[in-house]
């Protein structure tokens, strides 16, 4: 059996609660509900039990403080159709720490013998995600230009193994295991 996986932080949920209220006005938006708002550091895919349990292991050996973030800007993802977008997204800063932890959290998983996805790490949150071709940029530019995230901070003390379960509602996310990020 294989287990569809990835490695997150989870806000806390103050700022998760302070995110939904802007999730609205864009008609064919699939807004992320509480349970689906985290910032993956690490998308590993279909894994077998076997990777799954050396990828737990292979977490501990992550070395890395607590970070201090802060919400930052709206974004969006481009989809494959010209002047299209796939998703909505706030930026999450310090991007530097963030892309550093992620490396960390990349290598790990190599080390347990996974591939994790390639794609260039930008730190976000996603809010939002359209099927097929996507979104018209030009539909979403007033969303994105008027609507304001919170200017909120928080301490990131742990990131998580965590397992999405697919349904018909959409994907279930699923904590197999904490990490606890310690001061050196």
């Amino acid at each position: 059996m294989s287990h569809r996986l990835f490695v997150a932080l989870r806000p806390p949920p103050e700022i998760r609660a302070a995110l939904l209220p802007i999730q609205s006005g864009i008609e064919g938006a699939r807004w992320l509900n509480d349970n689906q708002l985290h910032l993956t550091l690490a998308f590993l895919g279909e894994v077998d039990r076997h990777g799954a349990e050396a990828t737990l292991e292979a977490l501990e050996s992550v070395p890395f403080a607590p970070l201090d973030l802060k919400l930052g800007q709206l974004g969006s993802f481009d989809s494959t159709g010209p002047g299209r977008t796939s998703a909505l997204w706030v930026g999450v800063e310090p991007a530097d720490a963030l892309t550093d932890l992620a490396t960390s959290v990349r290598t790990a998983c190599r080390r347990a013998g996974l591939a994790p996805d390639a794609r260039r790490f930008v730190p976000h949150i996603t809010l939002a995600r359209f099927s097929g071709a996507g979104a018209s940029r030009e539909t979403l530019r007033p969303w994105l230009e008027t609507a304001t995230p919170p200017p909120l901070q928080w301490r990131a003390s742990n990131f998580h193994l965590v397992e999405s379960i697919l349904g018909q509602s959409g994907p279930h996310y699923e904590p197999l295991a904490s990490y606890e990020l310690v001061e050196d």
